[in-house]
């Protein structure tokens, strides 16, 4: 089962690059204007995929004015089924948003498969009216699946762009028995799509011949001195640092 998983993960990594790879180039172009703008990127994502926020901030190899947006309401620990029904409610979006300072040179990275919830939706639609740039994460597949927006939106249609992480409907890739599928890879695959758009701003900010504000692991000799030059000079902005 595990080579199921194996060659499920590789075909849909193998599509990002041979699909998305010009929408990544854009995101990471987007990404290094804010920071050449000294602008910050924001992240969100509701549920599981509030990891991608995870896995973009404070992360060796990972750039430093990146912003993620925690909120606990809508992450599993706090409440797994209660994310669900958060990740649904309507006019919720812009009380959180309100607690973060979104300026209009920044960029913000908002991840979701289904696309089809009211949070992600009118976060996407309330950061668009506060900063230059809103980047979808999401899975065109699931356009098969009705929206529960009232007015039938999804996130794909209300970010400036969005990348597709052709990930299936129902998030896992292997069929155990009929009708029962494990393995999910929306995770793999946003994580993927997330550090390729830093690899497109670093080589964006390099033609610049600008500083590339990335994290070094602090289990390096030098790592805790050049990360604390970097803390400094964002953690007035960032608000979980």
């Amino acid at each position: 089962m595990e080579q199921k998983y194996y060659l499920s993960i590789q075909k849909i990594l193998e599509e990002i690059v041979q699909c998305e790879s010009e929408k990544i180039q854009e995101a990471g172009k987007c990404v290094a204007d804010t920071i050449l703008s000294d602008g910050l990127v924001h992240v969100f994502g509701c549920g599981h995929s509030h990891m991608v926020a995870e896995e973009m901030f404070y992360r060796a190899g990972g750039l430093a004015p990146v912003n993620p947006l925690f909120e606990e309401s809508a992450m599993l620990h706090a409440g797994a089924r209660k994310s669900s029904n958060i990740d649904r409610m309507s006019g919720y979006a812009v009380h959180v948003l309100n607690n973060y300072q979104i300026n209009q040179e920044d960029t913000f990275i908002i991840a979701s498969s289904s696309g089809i919830n009211n949070f992600v939706i009118e976060m996407a639609e309330e950061a668009k009216k506060r900063c230059k740039t809103v980047v979808g994460i999401t899975s065109d597949n699931y356009h098969s699946v009705p929206s529960r927006n009232k007015d039938g939106k999804r996130l794909m249609d209300v970010c400036s762009f969005f990348i597709n992480n052709h990930v299936p409907v129902g998030d896992a890739a292997v069929e155990i028995e009929k009708g029962i599928q494990i393995a999910p890879v929306s995770s793999i695959s946003d994580f993927f799509i997330a550090n390729s758009i830093v690899i497109a701003a670093c080589e964006e900010l390099k033609k610049e011949k600008s500083m590339i504000p990335v994290f070094r692991s602090g289990n390096l000799p030098d790592g805790d001195a050049f990360n604390d030059f970097l803390i400094k000079k964002y953690r007035t902005r960032v608000k979980h640092l």
